[in-house]
């Protein structure tokens, strides 16, 4: 998401009507209905989680423990027994 300047976009009416409302602050616009996009799909974001919860269970299966597991991927626990439990049901 990126900041556009609504003097530039907007009709000068519009503008006067918004600043109403919210004067100087910024407004989150939300998208139409059709056109919302899911979580990461611009960023590659749910990839590169993708391949670490991967990495994470072939580590566990490898015989590295859970504690281990957390330490060194910077998650909690119950976060490493939810990403082995997934991906262990997705490997079924």
């Amino acid at each position: 998401m990126s900041y556009k300047k609504a003097n530039e976009l907007l009709p000068p009416e519009l503008l006067k009507v918004i600043q109403e409302y919210i004067d100087g602050e910024c407004i989150y616009i939300p998208r139409k209905k059709g056109n919302v996009r899911s979580w990461g799909s611009n960023t590659g974001a749910i990839q590169e989680m993708n391949s670490r919860n991967k990495k994470i269970y072939s580590d566990y299966l490898s015989g590295i423990d859970v504690t281990t597991l957390s330490t060194s991927y910077y998650l909690s626990v119950k976060s490493i027994q939810r990403i082995v439990r997934q991906e262990k049901k997705n490997n079924i």
